[in-house]
């Protein structure tokens, strides 16, 4: 707010310091409507941890993704030379790799099941 000078000395002056003082009291209004604006706040806090959100899931697929590849690449290049043929074999071709292993869980479930039901622990 504006200091008393002792008045104004004349009625020009008196035009600025009331419009100064006008400024300054439409800062403080817009400050304060600012602060009492919860949901404003909090939109604009929710658009913040959307954007941090979404650049985080990008830097985590990344990550992942660079994962997946090391991991794959190690495992075409480790253990003896049949493993490593299949393993490469069930990367360029991975259907029959997941339809054989589909298979074998349902082998394995029903002589689980077979088991279970003759007595055999």
């Amino acid at each position: 707010m504006t200091e008393p000078t002792g008045g104004a000395k004349g009625p020009d002056e008196l035009r600025r310091q009331i419009e100064r003082t006008r400024g300054e009291l439409g800062n403080t209004v817009e400050e304060l409507a600012g602060k009492a604006d919860v949901k404003g706040r909090a939109r604009a806090r929710a658009a913040d941890l959307r954007d941090k959100a979404g650049a985080m899931t990008v830097q985590l697929r990344s990550s992942a993704a660079q994962a997946g590849h090391s991991v794959q690449d190690r495992a075409a290049h480790v253990g003896p030379r049949p493993v490593r043929t299949v393993v490469q074999a069930g990367m360029r071709h991975p259907k029959p790799v997941l339809v054989a292993g589909a298979a074998g869980a349902v082998v394995a479930v029903g002589v689980v099941r077979w088991r279970h039901a003759h007595g055999h622990r």
